[in-house]
């Protein structure tokens, strides 16, 4: 009895506070674990079984036990968890700038899904490319290296003591910077034929001025898009495997 209370003392319910915010902030904003599909009932109970499992590996937080220290502490292990989930989120921006690029050599920008972790309209072929994404970093067990980037965080950095430095702006920004060139080495086969197909074409228009762009060329570039699509799929998701990985490994730069 006399255990139970001393847990209950006011230190061990701020580290148990301090880490129910680390873990909220990265499960909310981590890809897979932030899914609209998945319950917020479940993630909720995730989220309370790691702070239960995790907290003896928690030190106490070297603050002020005052109102507006604990709120900023909780604020910096939200901010914690947005700028990790940002980081991740960035490759998959770089699969859906490729697939509205590829959307819109194969004249699919009309055909628009409302995502549902977004909400927000986006090309199908961007909608393809995240699920079939999101399967390739389940393969690699890479939710299993999210939970150790979770534990390890509590070795390297205490409860509260996140600031983002010098060193993670300038990777958030080239990161970001990268969206807009591998979006376009990754479509880059799909648009590369879509040129020599319009170039083709012209010339046929040229030489056989009946001949019906509208009605044959657009069928065809379509067929020939998928054809290159499936040809150059594994290779794609190969290029956002090892992105994927290297952006993991890039969070510790959180916890300098």
């Amino acid at each position: 009895m006399q255990t139970i209370i001393e847990f209950l003392g006011q230190n061990h319910v701020i580290l148990f506070l301090l880490l129910f915010a680390r873990i909220s902030g990265l499960f909310a904003f981590f890809p897979f674990f932030s899914h609209m599909s998945i319950p917020v009932s479940i993630k909720t109970a995730f989220a309370l079984f790691l702070v239960i499992f995790l907290y003896p590996m928690a030190s106490p937080p070297n603050i002020e036990l005052n109102i507006a220290t604990i709120s900023l502490a909780i604020t910096s292990e939200l901010f914690l968890g947005l700028i990790a989930g940002l980081i991740l989120n960035l490759i998959f921006a770089m699969l859906q700038m490729a697939g509205m690029q590829i959307s819109f050599v194969m004249g699919f920008t009309m055909a628009n899904v409302i995502d549902p972790q977004s909400h927000i309209s986006s090309p199908i072929m961007s909608q393809i490319f995240s699920l079939i994404g999101l399967m390739v970093i389940l393969g690699l067990n890479a939710h299993h290296l999210m939970l150790i980037f979770l534990a390890k965080s509590l070795h390297i950095l205490p409860l509260g003591d996140f600031y983002p430095g010098g060193s993670l702006w300038k990777y958030l920004l080239k990161a970001t910077t990268s969206i807009f060139v591998y979006g376009f080495i990754l479509s880059f086969p799909i648009i590369g034929l879509s040129m020599l197909a319009d170039l083709v074409f012209g010339m046929l228009m040229k030489t056989m001025p009946q001949f019906n762009l509208l009605v044959v060329g657009f069928p065809i570039k379509i067929m020939v898009g998928f054809v290159v699509l499936i040809a150059s799929l594994a290779s794609i998701m190969f290029v956002f495997q090892k992105e994927f990985m290297r952006a993991l490994e890039h969070l510790f730069i959180l916890l300098q």
